[in-house]
């Protein structure tokens, strides 16, 4: 059975991890490095580690903040933002990063995955999707969720797998820090629709959120969450101890 990951997001704007609403209205949480330190040591599985304005701010990943957190942390992290060309992966890889996410740099250049992932192999590219229904079509956005690209979701995320991205991060921007729970119409037809591991984003507001995911959609690898995290309201440890008694395969 395959073991079901939890993974913290730091959401990062001016060297600081901050969380908003549905994409907007950001509040200052606290300092990444120390966040990252906590989540490596209390039983994330794996780190997310987003510059969440790179890309709306047409510039390159802050590197200095990511490499002190890749060097406090002992699990995998997935870097993303601003990531638009070979050589971005080639810098945040040279950080520390295990995993690079792309989004609206493969949105503007299509061959950036295939090209990523021939040259760092398929596992160090993740496709990660900003997805809102748009008159009841799930549609892609770019630029942290601020530009509608009028493109299906599913046949997007579909292409970019072809084209050698070997995990999904599936954000639904209608979801994103509601907590009301993970959304699962849209997570079953990415999980449906693509044969490599996805990760739900968005909407997670207890563990029970949890539960629900992973019982409701067993294709679906990990679960990611920022706020419930970052302001204590679900502790890891005690949320893997609850999946695991729930018959839910985690890591203790």
């Amino acid at each position: 059975m395959i073991t079901k990951r939890i993974i913290p997001c730091l959401d990062v704007r001016n060297g600081r991890v901050v969380k908003g609403v549905n994409f907007e209205g950001l509040s200052d949480v606290d300092s990444p490095v120390e966040l990252a330190r906590y989540y490596s040591e209390n039983g994330a599985d794996e780190l997310v580690f987003y510059d969440i304005t790179a890309s709306a701010e047409g510039r390159a990943l802050f590197t200095d903040i990511l490499r002190e957190v890749a060097s406090t942390i002992f699990i995998p992290l997935t870097v993303g933002g601003g990531i638009n060309t070979v050589e971005d992966f080639d810098r945040v890889l040279k950080c520390g990063a295990d995993k690079v996410s792309v989004n609206s740099g493969a949105i503007r250049n299509p061959s950036l995955i295939g090209e990523a992932a021939k040259r760092y192999g398929d596992q160090c590219v993740v496709i990660s999707a900003d997805v809102k229904r748009v008159d009841g079509i799930f549609t892609v956005f770019a630029k942290g969720g601020r530009e509608n690209t009028g493109m299906e979701a599913i046949e997007w995320i579909r292409r970019c797998v072809g084209d050698g991205a070997g995990e999904v991060v599936l954000n639904s921007i209608d979801t994103d820090g509601v907590k009301g729970g993970f959304d699962l119409e849209m997570l079953r037809a990415v999980s449906e629709a693509v044969s490599v591991p996805v990760i739900a984003s968005g909407g997670a507001g207890n563990s029970q959120d949890f539960i629900t995911l992973f019982k409701s959609l067993p294709k679906v690898d990990a679960g990611l969450a920022a706020s419930i995290f970052h302001f204590g309201e679900v502790k890891i440890h005690d949320l893997k101890s609850l999946l695991h008694n729930n018959g839910i395969n985690v890591r203790l």
